[in-house]
């Protein structure tokens, strides 16, 4: 009796289990903002390097340059620090040049901070603008800004307001 071959079949992966897919790790959020996040800091490093400033150093240079005189908690609100990690960071800034620190006169428990000129100098060779192509979003950017800020600002109300049971 003559056999014939047959050609082997590839074998069918398992179906997955309910829900699978949601633990893949391209499949979380968290992750794709977070590997992001670090993929800005290695972009930014540098360009950041040469002027000799970290990346929480730059921001809190550019949030100064939006307001004169902010205090330290105020700085903090925005850049999302607490002021044992702003303190030395403002530090350093003022070290090297960039900011002046002072008590507030009106209540001395208060330091406001201001960019010095050659802070505003520094902020206006704009470092930052080098990775606007590298983003690579072109129209799309101020779309992906809004949508992670919205996203941040929902994840913190959430936990500020009670769990519902």
């Amino acid at each position: 009796m003559p056999t014939s071959k047959t050609a082997k079949q590839p074998e069918m992966p398992a179906p997955a289990a309910p829900g699978a897919d949601r633990r893949k790790l391209s499949t979380f959020l968290c992750f794709a903002v977070y590997s992001a996040n670090l993929a800005f800091g290695r972009a930014y490093k540098p360009v950041l390097d040469a002027l000799g400033l970290t990346y929480t150093q730059y921001i809190a240079m550019v949030a100064l340059s939006e307001a004169d005189d902010q205090t330290v908690s105020m700085l903090g609100d925005k850049l999302f620090l607490e002021s044992n990690t702003l303190t030395p960071i403002l530090k350093k800034l003022e070290s090297s040049g960039f900011i002046t620190r002072h008590r507030d006169p009106a209540d001395e428990r208060q330091v406001r901070v201001n960019l010095t000129p050659a802070g505003r100098d520094l902020l206006d060779t704009d470092p930052g603008s080098v990775l606007i192509d590298a983003v690579g979003l072109g129209d799309d950017f101020p779309i992906v800004q809004k949508s992670v800020t919205r996203l941040r600002d929902n994840l913190l109300r959430a936990q500020a307001e009670p769990q519902k049971s």
